[in-house]
């Protein structure tokens, strides 16, 4: 094949006007609940972020599969016949993955770990179990790629090296990603940004024989978040997922997918619809083995697996990216000043405080652990104890339980488990309770900047102050939602995500965890970057205190 390039010119033209989009269609909606048409949902509350289905993947036939972690299952069925009962995979014990990649007829989850699934059971079934795969084999670099896309992977490197630099975004550097496509075959891409970060050149080569396939250049008006060949379609068509991420408040970040023809040139784009009262899920978006584009979106009520519109384009026109929101801040805005007594702290005391609650090893005893059956949450069939803590009874753990309203420093907690407290809580349909012990996300943050008061993800604005170029975060900062959740940023990625503590029900099985996002991602759902207004300046050796 012959090598083409195309350049894809991106403009953020929102302020001369409403962008015109392609049209979404809804391909299937799933109900709250636990019926085999429904899947589990528990809305958001006070600092609680919703949570709801975590990923979606396109299989071999075109068949989408749906990470049902509250009602711990996967729901497989065919977008083309979205009327039809799906078929229920039941997951392990002890098994509570935050991702999904379906491959070669297996399935594979993310549970700290890769894990490889194999159904059990008649095939026609409704309902199959799963069971672990025990192979002495390592897991594919494809399958270690394709999880690594969204940020399931585990933790970089070291906490010397983290607090080395005295920024924590460094320039991008060239990687390489193994992509086992639909359509192509197993590829690898190789990104080499240039251009002040606002630009990619994407070379696509195949994996066996290392023969080129495309060049693809990629560029953005202002930086670029993360980049990513998602696949390559039955028909020769490449797809990239990518991010335009600005560099000030005023503009908006944009999460899209750029489809091109066999050729390599650009036939235009998919405007993904992330939105501030969606969840945070962890693999949103997927692409099938005819090029179709589902995006996963979860409210209250409902969660939705939409095929999004496709827009195109002409050579060399600027694109208005239709489906970026610009984040509000208000409720910012409207909060007065909170008088605190606040202590000066190093950034490294703040990732110590906070790697200290993802890490600390502890056993979970008879009374930590509660009996069985568990407490149920009231209004909603799903139980009370953190999902990494189920089976557990007698064995070591990792990670301070999450507790919804609770709070306390590290000795506080371990003091409370070792007389007798209940450990973890994601009930949070209920009252916060009192006879249990743990961290919600505002708790955890609170905690690893030293306070001895809760500030929550409302309050923490009153302590902190806004970070205006994301790009600028360190080590310490936040990305706040108010009234939802809030993480404590670690640094930028090789490929651009953001690297996370938090403390959550979801994308952490119930415990202070370390996660990986991609950047425009959490700006486009309303995440802002503060800095804790006592924390020490940008320069990590200095002793001097933060200054406005």
């Amino acid at each position: 094949m012959s090598i083409a390039r195309i350049t894809f010119v991106a403009a953020l033209l929102l302020a001369c006007g409403v962008t015109a989009r392609a049209d979404n269609v809804l391909t299937r909606s799933f109900s709250r609940g636990d019926a085999a048409t429904d899947v589990g949902i528990a809305p958001g509350g006070p600092d609680v972020e919703l949570e709801g289905p975590d990923a979606i993947y396109s299989g071999d036939n075109g068949e989408i599969y749906v990470l049902d972690q509250v009602n711990s299952r996967i729901l497989k069925f065919d977008p083309r016949a979205p009327g039809a009962p799906p078929q229920e995979f039941l997951l392990p014990d002890g098994v509570s993955p935050t991702d999904l990649v379906v491959s070669n007829g297996k399935i594979h989850v993310w549970d700290g770990q890769v894990l490889t699934l194999e159904p059990t059971g008649p095939a026609s079934s409704p309902t199959r179990g799963l069971t672990l795969t025990r192979s002495a084999e390592p897991v594919d670099d494809t399958i270690n790629d394709a999880f690594s896309q969204m940020g399931s992977r585990q933790p970089g490197e070291s906490l010397e090296s983290l607090l080395e630099p005295t920024r924590s975004l460094t320039p991008a550097g060239r990687r390489q990603q193994t992509v086992a496509t639909h359509g192509g075959g197993a590829v690898i891409a190789k990104f080499s940004p240039f251009d002040g970060d606002a630009a990619v050149r994407i070379d696509v080569a195949s994996r066996r024989g290392g023969h080129e396939l495309a060049k693809l250049d990629l560029r953005v008006t202002s930086r670029l978040g993360a980049v990513d060949l998602l696949d390559i379609d039955s028909h020769g068509r490449y797809y990239v997922f990518a991010e335009n991420v600005p560099e000030g408040p005023g503009d908006t970040a944009s999460d899209f997918v750029a489809r091109y023809g066999p050729n390599a040139t650009l036939e235009g784009v998919y405007d993904l619809p992330l939105t501030r009262d969606s969840g945070l899920a962890r693999r949103f978006v997927t692409v099938s083995p005819d090029g179709e584009v589902y995006f996963l979106r979860t409210r209250k009520g409902s969660s939705n697996i939409l095929g999004v519109g496709f827009r195109r384009v002409a050579k060399g026109e600027a694109l208005p990216y239709g489906a970026a929101v610009a984040p509000s801040f208000s409720a910012f805005d409207k909060i007065g000043a909170t008088h605190a007594l606040v202590r000066p702290l190093t950034r490294r005391q703040v990732i110590e405080n906070g790697i200290a609650f993802a890490t600390v090893r502890w056993r979970v005893t008879p009374t930590a652990y509660g009996p069985d059956p568990d407490r149920r949450c009231s209004g909603f069939n799903r139980i009370r104890r953190p999902g990494y803590m189920r089976g557990k009874l007698n064995r070591d753990v990792v990670g301070i339980p999450y507790c919804w309203g609770c709070s306390g420093s590290l000795s506080k907690i371990a003091s409370l488990i070792q007389h007798g407290e209940l450990a973890g809580n994601v009930c949070t349909r209920d009252n916060p309770r009192r006879d249990i012990a743990g961290v919600d996300c505002s708790a955890f943050v609170s905690a690893a900047w030293g306070l001895s008061t809760h500030f929550t993800t409302l309050a923490i604005p009153s302590i902190a102050r806004p970070v205006p170029n994301v790009w600028d975060m360190l080590p310490g900062d936040v990305f706040d939602k108010p009234g939802s959740h809030v993480m404590l940023f670690m640094r930028f990625t090789r490929d651009r995500k953001a690297e996370v503590l938090e403390s959550s029900t979801g994308g952490c099985n119930g415990k202070v965890c370390h996660n990986i996002y991609p950047v425009g991602s959490l700006l486009a759902r309303g995440y802002r970057p503060m800095r804790y207004r006592a924390l020490m300046n940008a320069d990590l050796r200095s002793i001097a205190p933060d200054r406005e």
